[in-house]
Formats: C-alpha cells, sequence, structure tokens
C-alpha cells in the first residue's frame, strides 16, 4: 500500500513539475529556460522511475518472505509417537525454527505416551535438535517460542535446564515485541509458575498488556485474561472490565460462564458488565445452556448478590427437563444458589423434592442440610411434603446428633421455619451445653447462632407446649439485643409516638421479647381501639414479666412490624421464612401483628397521611381477629 502511493505521488509530481517550469520559462529569457527545460527533462523522469521501481521491488519482497514448507515439518506434523520426529531430524535437519518446532511436538508426543525414560532423553539426535535450537536460538519465531517454553513447562526443568534457561531468556528479552495475543499466552499458562525466571517472565507479560490494553480486539483473549484474576493486578482487572463491556456481544455462552465465574471468585461486583453479559446470554441457544453452564451462572450470580430475573426465569426453564438427570451435588448447589438470591421458582423447587424423593440415598447428610436451609430461607413448602419430610426425618434421626454444633443449629432452625418440629430434636440445642459449644466464633457469628437458639426454645415453648418448660430457663436468660433501627423503623417509631401523644405510657418501641424477636412498637388498645395503659400490664413476652395486672375485658396486643425491602423474596410480596416463623410465634404469644410494609410506608409522603394508614391498619387488623 505504501510502495503504491509513493509511485501514485512521483507521477502526480511529475505531472505538476512539467507545468511549472513551462510558465516560468515563458518569463525568462530564452537561454534561461532552455537550461531550465533540460534540467527537468533528464532529473525528474530518473527519479521518478527509481520511487517507482523501488515500490515494485519492496512490494515483491513482502509477497516472496513466505517461507516454503519443508519435507520436516510434514513429517514432524504427522508424527505419532517420538521416535518419528527423531527419524524425520536425522534424515532431512533444519534450522532453529524447525528445531523447536520438532522439539515442541516431541515433548507433546512424549508426555501422551508418558515415556520420559533416560534413553529417550539422551538420543543423540535429541540432543542435536536441542543444540540447534540453542545456537540458532534468534531464527526461532515468537509462536514457536512461546509453544516450545510451555512444552518445557511439562518436562523435568533439571534434565533440559540449559535449554530451558536460553528459552526463558530469550522469551524475556523479546517481551516487548510480542503481540497482544502472545502476551496472554503467556500470562495464561506462565502466572501459576513459582520458579524466579518464570515469575520476571509472568510479572514482564502483565506489565506490557497493562500498557497495550487498548491493543485487545478480541473475546477469547479478554476472556482468558479475566480468568487469570488472582494473578492480575487491580488496574489490569479494570481495564478488562472495561474490554469486556466493549466486547460483550461477541461472548459465546462459555465465555461469558467464564467471566462470570471469575468475576465471582474475585468478588468484583461489576454491574455494567454483568447486566450486558445477562442481556447477551438471554440470546443464546437452547442448545448452549448446558448444565454445566447453568450451576455455574447460578452460583456467580448468587456470589455477587446479583439479581436479574430474565436471566433466573431461562435458567429455570432451561434446567425444569433435566432435573432428573441431575446429580444430588448439582441440585442442592443450585437450589443453594438461588437460595441466595431469594428467587423462588416453584416447579423448580417441586422438580428438586421430586429428586430428592426418589434418590435419597444418593444424598449426604450435608447435601440434605443444605436442602433444607434453602426451602426454609425462602419458606418453600413442597406440594408432596408428607412423602418428602418422611425421608428427611428418617435420615436425620441417625445423623443430626452427629452433627458440629453450627450445623446442628441450623438444621433444627430450618425445621422450625418449615414447622417439621419434632421436641426430641430440639431439646438437646436449649441445653446450656450446647449454646456455650456456640461460643467458640466471631462475636457477630456466636449472636447469630444465640438468637437461633431462642427461636428454637420458642417454637418448644409456644407451638409443643407439653414440652415448654424444657425451654423456659433458656427463654428467661434472654440478654437485651442493641441494634441500631433502619430508618423506616425510625420513621415508623416515630409516628407511633405521634398516634399516642403525650400518653407515653400507652407505648414501647424496639421491644426486644424473650422469644429473640424484636418489635418495632407494641400497643395495648380497648374496644374502641383506644391505647390503654400497658405499664402495669402483664407482659409474658418481656424478660421481667411486666406489671401484675390482666389485660382488661375485650383488649388486645398490637404488634407493629417494619417488612423492609430483604424482607421479602426477589420479586415478590412474600416474606422470607425467617419472618414468616416471626409472625407465627407473635400470633402464638398472643399478639395482633399490624404490618407495615416498605411499598407502601415509603409511598406516605405527611405527617397526616402516615397516621391515617397507622390507624386504618389497626382498625383493619382488629377487624381481621374479630372475624377469625
Amino acid at each position: 500500500m505504501a510502495s503504491r502511493l509513493l509511485g501514485r505521488y512521483a507521477r502526480l509530481l511529475c505531472r505538476a513539475s512539467s507545468q511549472a517550469p513551462a510558465a516560468t520559462a515563458a518569463r525568462l529569457p530564452p537561454s534561461v529556460a532552455g537550461v531550465l527545460e533540460v534540467q527537468r527533462g533528464q532529473g525528474w523522469p530518473c527519479i521518478t522511475e527509481r520511487l517507482m521501481c523501488e515500490g515494485r521491488a519492496a512490494a515483491k519482497d513482502t509477497f516472496s518472505a513466505m517461507p516454503v514448507r519443508t519435507q520436516l515439518e510434514e513429517l514432524v506434523e504427522k508424527a505419532l509417537v517420538p521416535e518419528d520426529i527423531l527419524k524425520a531430524w536425522a534424515e532431512y535437519g533444519g534450522n532453529g525454527n524447525q528445531a523447536a518446532n520438532a522439539m515442541t511436538k516431541w515433548t507433546r508426543l512424549v508426555l501422551m505416551k508418558k515415556d520420559t525414560s533416560k534413553a529417550q532423553i539422551m538420543d543423540p539426535r535429541l540432543q542435536d535438535i536441542m543444540n540447534t535450537i540453542s545456537q540458532q536460538m534468534s531464527l526461532v519465531w515468537n509462536n514457536t517460542l512461546l509453544a516450545l517454553l510451555r512444552a518445557l513447562w511439562f518436562l523435568d526443568r533439571c534434565t533440559f535446564d540449559s535449554l530451558f534457561n536460553s528459552v526463558q531468556i530469550e522469551v524475556l528479552w523479546r517481551v516487548r515485541r510480542l503481540t497482544y495475543k502472545q502476551l496472554a499466552f503467556v500470562v495464561q499458562w506462565g502466572v501459576f509458575r513459582k520458579g524466579q525466571q518464570d515469575v520476571a517472565i509472568a510479572n514482564a507479560a502483565l506489565k506490557q498488556l497493562e500498557l497495550r490494553w487498548t491493543e485487545i480486539s478480541d473475546a477469547k483473549t479478554v476472556c482468558a485474561l479475566i480468568s487469570r484474576g488472582p494473578y492480575i493486578s487491580p488496574t489490569l482487572m479494570d481495564r478488562l472490565e472495561d474490554k469486556a463491556l466493549e466486547l460483550a456481544e461477541g461472548f459465546s455462552a462459555e465465555e461469558i460462564r467464564k467471566v462470570c465465574v471469575s468475576l465471582a471468585t474475585l468478588g468484583r461486583r461489576s454491574v455494567p458488565l454483568l447486566r450486558a453479559l445477562s442481556y447477551y446470554l438471554l440470546q443464546r441457544p437452547s442448545s448452549e445452556f448446558t448444565t454445566k453452564l447453568i450451576m455455574d451462572m447460578a452460583y456467580a450470580y448468587g456470589k455477587l448478590n446479583f439479581n436479574q430475573s430474565h436471566v433466573f426465569q431461562r435458567l429455570a426453564l432451561e434446567l425444569l427437563p433435566k432435573v432428573p438427570e441431575l446429580s444430588a451435588i448439582d441440585v442442592t448447589r443450585c437450589a443453594k444458589s438461588l437460595g441466595f438470591l431469594k428467587w423462588l421458582h416453584i416447579p423448580l423447587f417441586q422438580a428438586f423434592t421430586l429428586h430428592y424423593t426418589e434418590n435419597s440415598q444418593n444424598y449426604s447428610i450435608i447435601q440434605l442440610c443444605n436442602l433444607l436451609m434453602t426451602f426454609a430461607r425462602l419458606d418453600f413448602q413442597p406440594s408432596q411434603g408428607d412423602e418428602f419430610f418422611n425421608k428427611v426425618h428418617s435420615m436425620l434421626e441417625d445423623s443430626l446428633a452427629g452433627l458440629e454444633p453450627f450445623l446442628q443449629t441450623d438444621v433444627v432452625w430450618s425445621l422450625c421455619v418449615l414447622q417439621q418440629s419434632k421436641p426430641h430434636y430440639f431439646i438437646p440445642l436449649t441445653q446450656k451445653k450446647h449454646v456455650a459449644a456456640l461460643s467458640g466464633s466471631s462475636p457477630v457469628r456466636m449472636d447469630s447462632y444465640r438468637l437461633k437458639c431462642l427461636h428454637i426454645a420458642a417454637t418448644l415453648h409456644l407451638e409443643h407446649s407439653a414440652s415448654s418448660e424444657i425451654a423456659t430457663s433458656l427463654l428467661l436468660t434472654t440478654e437485651a439485643r442493641s441494634s441500631l433501627p433502619s430508618p423506616m423503623q425510625t420513621s415508623l417509631r416515630m409516628a407511633l409516638e405521634s398516634l399516642v401523644g403525650e400518653k407515653t405510657e400507652t407505648l414501647r418501641i424496639g421491644v426486644d421479647t424473650i422469644y429473640g424477636w424484636t418489635i418495632d412498637g407494641e400497643l395495648v388498645v380497648d374496644n374502641d381501639n383506644k391505647p390503654v395503659d400497658i405499664t402495669m400490664l402483664k407482659a409474658p413476652h418481656l424478660p421481667s414479666g411486666g406489671g401484675d395486672q390482666d389485660l382488661p375485658v375485650g383488649a388486645r396486643r398490637l404488634a407493629f412490624l417494619a417488612w423492609e425491602f430483604p424482607n421479602f423474596r426477589s420479586k415478590s410480596k412474600n416474606l422470607l421464612g425467617r419472618y414468616v416463623m416471626m409472625k407465627r410465634h407473635l400470633h402464638l404469644a398472643g399478639f395482633i401483628t399490624v404490618e407495615v410494609p416498605h411499598y407502601e410506608w415509603l409511598d406516605l409522603k405527611t405527617y397526616w397521611q402516615k397516621l391515617a394508614y397507622l390507624k386504618d391498619k389497626i382498625g383493619k387488623a382488629v377487624a381481621a381477629d374479630m372475624a377469625k
């Protein structure tokens, strides 16, 4: 292209110069004009001819630079055993690049045949190949050199130490001249190496990529580099995420899977990139939605807490016909990922239930525990619950006592949520010995599990009255729980204070009950829904027990509960299992619950709207209780 441009420029320059002297000569004496004409006629055609000839020569050299394929290269490509390569080399020989190519193929065949005997390595023909490479290293092409380096990484370094060092030094010397694909190749295979020189090569390649990241133009390279995330600097990772966003349209479903899993492993929640990959994943045909892809995408979204309901719906629809073919670990893994996302697809979870019922012998106790905890989190009640829970109980009878304390607490708590409680499961967990066993972890985790023990004791006390005496001692040792209220809880409590006005003795806010639940507000109202003084009334839900007077006839105890966005399933107005159990416990404890969901409360803008809303809620809750 450059030679053609130069030739065209020379012709135009020559044509222009043939006109300019003629015009000049018209204004000069004849003798001077003649001299000028002679100089132009002799000088410019020569220059033009020389430039055009050089252009043709350059073009000819460019197209004649491709080497002719030799007999040695054909035999090396067709070789099936290492001996074929050594025979071809002994017969034809070759230059440094051909020797490197032969050495790479020999290494691959040796690893396939698993034959690295000393006789093979000390063969004179192989030694000649290695000597040729070392002596003519500058003739080895970049791609061949990198392929040889990768092949030597898989062999015993001590045996090929001299050649290995030569190749490493040459790669390190050429690293600035490598293309971005070759640099990515070095990073992909070299970041796991521990040798000092290997680390230097990988670091140099990463540095070059960090400087030349704008050259990257294909999705495969971006995917390969992101998959090596733990070894890549945060700066380069940011650049690669930008590149992935730019090239997302060209990603295959498998490349989308690899990128998302890498992001999840690194904990990098790049929302724009995840949205783009989700969009293009939905465009892929069903044939590309393999079981592995569905499992890994569910894991990645769950790990990053990235909700994309359209993708979840597609994953569920693609997975549903494949559920009978899944293994136990795949079922529990997918269910657990969707549980983290608070996303319930009822047909899919019914299929998981049926899978366990038909293949319960293939499930380990840990897998069953994960399945139960997911069902409890989402408050999923199987349609064939009797058959499912019969098999669950038969497995837990023998294995529950052998679980470690934290997992045992999680499983029994999940059974409480699912209303599958059996007193002989719960009684050991309400003992002080078990509570003490939970104290060997971080304070936050310890408090969380102590709270679960209170919920278990509350279930035993409220739902199994025959065993309530056993749980009473644990419930009465409840410690005050200190947690800062959310903005919505603060707003609700202020509105309740405004509702009662100066009658502060009629209201309790932020009530920590002995059952492990915190009530945002507590009121007792009479027949006319007017607040009543509660300071002297009995309060069995408080550690102190309250006063000594019974509730007046016709009075009702109200519990105000603020339901915020995290309390609900994804894209649903159904509460998570934890809060369903909270409502059940409070009802059994004698409360009428007044529920204040975020999607209603946050729409109220004025003080008067909030007061009117609370009065209306109280009236409806009392009316519903009277109707029962």
